[in-house]
């Protein structure tokens, strides 16, 4: 019986061995994400980072996607990477503020006039601002920021919403985000936080009357059929990040750095072709399939940016003012910028 033990003990110590072997010649990451093959960003993961990482050095530095939320959901997989339990995770950047409001300027409402400028600001200086403040600010590494189905906008079972007034009354579902809160509420609706995967009984029961998401996530999850007018208000961002445990990425050499890199460069490129194509595919088909699809007139959109003054004024002291200022400069959004100053947000 001692003998069986010690051979046991013995091959099982030649196994890891050989595992160890194995790891030292290829390093493998663990990826955890509610991404999925099939959508943007899941594919520019899948047919992007992971084929060009892997390419790039040779085999040496892979990828292991867990797709669907299978290792964890967008709140968890951040504290999952701390933890070691994978490397790279991704959320939406609104989520990111469970560590700090590092990405918060992001999801301040009309700080992009539209999806051309918010790709530009986002994949130059602004993101790359951010991403360091990230890195002070939390244990993450922030490679990308990136849109998720572009802007939201509103869609509504109720009535017609052409300017913020329409709007009075109305629940609307909103997330936990302080700032989306506080802007349907000056828009003059009632703000009512509820479950994503519920929204359709809610709109169909009346719980909730309308909603304030990207249009691609209205379509694929079917919300169009029981809420008939939209607004195309635009506004939030639906923005997005990718990053890393910054304890993990420090271990990696300076080669396996530059692999990686290679990798995220080929994921940005696809997923922001990739979402650009989804939200003109899938709002073309929305279109078709309700009762009203209202583009506001200029005058009428000054009236749902002048509502969204107070959500940013909530929000002062989580952005960094100067660029925030800076990036609606370069956009030539002067009123705006005096709207924001006059309320206190700048």
């Amino acid at each position: 019986m001692l003998r069986r033990s010690t051979f046991i003990a013995t091959a099982a110590a030649v196994i890891l061995a050989i595992g160890a072997g194995a790891a030292d010649a290829q390093k493998v990451l663990k990826f955890g994400s509610v991404f999925r093959p099939g959508l943007p960003s899941g594919d520019a993961v899948e047919d992007g980072l992971k084929p060009a990482m892997a390419e790039a050095s040779g085999g040496k530095l892979t990828l292991d996607p867990h797709y669907r939320g299978s290792l964890c959901g967008e709140q968890k997989c951040g504290e999952q990477a701390n933890q070691g339990l994978l490397a790279i995770w991704t959320s939406s950047t609104a989520n990111f503020g469970n560590f700090a409001p590092s990405l918060t300027i992001f999801d301040l409402p009309f700080l992009f006039k539209d999806l051309d400028w918010a790709n530009k600001i986002s994949d130059s200086w602004l993101g790359e601002a951010q991403s360091e403040q990230a890195a002070k600010e939390t244990q993450h590494k922030v490679f990308e920021v990136f849109a998720s189905g572009g802007f939201r906008h509103l869609g509504n079972a109720a009535r017609p919403f052409h300017k913020p007034s329409d709007m009075k009354g109305i629940k609307i579902r909103v997330t936990k985000s302080p700032v989306e809160y506080t802007l349907i509420k000056t828009w003059g609706a009632i703000p009512v936080p509820y479950d994503w995967l519920q929204l359709y009984q809610g709109l169909q029961t009346g719980v909730v009357q309308g909603q304030y998401v990207q249009v691609p996530w209205q379509y694929v999850y079917k919300m169009h059929e029981v809420q008939k007018f939209y607004t195309e208000v635009g506004g939030a961002w639906g923005g997005n990040h990718i990053s890393m445990d910054m304890k993990q990425y420090n271990q990696l050499t300076d080669d396996e750095k530059k692999w990686l890199r290679a990798g995220m460069d080929e994921f940005s490129k696809m997923a922001r072709a990739g979402d650009n194509a989804w939200v003109i595919e899938l709002t073309e088909k929305l279109k078709g399939e309700i009762d009203e699809w209202y583009k506001p007139t200029a005058a009428e959109m000054d009236l749902w940016r002048a509502g969204a003054v107070g959500a940013w004024a909530d929000a002062k002291g989580t952005y960094n003012a100067s660029r925030a200022e800076r990036a609606l400069a370069e956009q030539g959004l002067d009123s705006f910028i005096a709207a924001l100053k006059k309320g206190g947000a700048l």
